[in-house]
């Protein structure tokens, strides 16, 4: 009885947060996460701190799914200075990353030589939002940067401490002048 009272609690606490719009997370910055790599081991993202962090939603089966190749080549471009892409598949929209992780990761490597780190499949919206995506699109937390992630392929700019400095949207190429500038101006600072 005791532990379906607990249970109850947190259920309903959540959905107050969730009401009221607060993340649940108190995360003051990337590294207070951990995600599931894409070979099933858990990972925190305090591995990348003092990195310059790009992290995408992405999808096998979108319209932007040729972005791997210029996120790739952003990867093997900047890693020396410190940046680091992470890819974060989804299934959020028109189901266009139907795979499990292991059809997703052969899919990356064998079409677009992705060599950057992957994560398992997640949701970057809805109900059962990574709290990472939730945290990235949090009023409270990024008001700058706030709101659902649109599509596949946005892209997330994080600085070496750890913050959210700048939101791409899908349609923004990663070869774009515009985001490469950011990604400089970010391995500058």
């Amino acid at each position: 009885m005791h532990n379906s009272k607990s249970q109850w609690l947190i259920r309903a606490l959540f959905l107050l947060a969730m009401i009221g719009g607060i993340t649940m997370t108190n995360a003051s910055n990337i590294y207070d996460f951990s995600a599931e790599r894409i070979d099933g081991s858990a990972e925190s993202l305090k591995t990348y701190e003092g990195k310059v962090l790009l992290v995408v939603n992405t999808a096998s089966k979108c319209g932007f799914t040729k972005q791997y190749d210029g996120l790739q080549k952003l990867w093997e471009k900047y890693q020396d200075q410190g940046l680091v892409v992470l890819g974060f598949p989804a299934n959020n929209f028109m189901r266009q990353e139907p795979g499990d992780n292991e059809e997703i990761e052969s899919f990356c490597r064998l079409n677009f030589g992705v060599s950057f780190p992957l994560f398992s499949k997640i949701s970057v919206r809805g109900k059962d939002i990574h709290p990472l995506f939730d945290w990235l699109t949090s009023k409270e937390d990024n008001p700058e940067f706030a709101g659902k992630v649109s599509w596949n392929f946005n892209k997330f700019l994080i600085s070496r401490e750890g913050l959210l400095i700048n939101r791409f949207g899908s349609k923004t190429e990663p070869l774009s002048p515009e985001l490469v500038e950011a990604i400089e101006a970010a391995l500058k600072s």
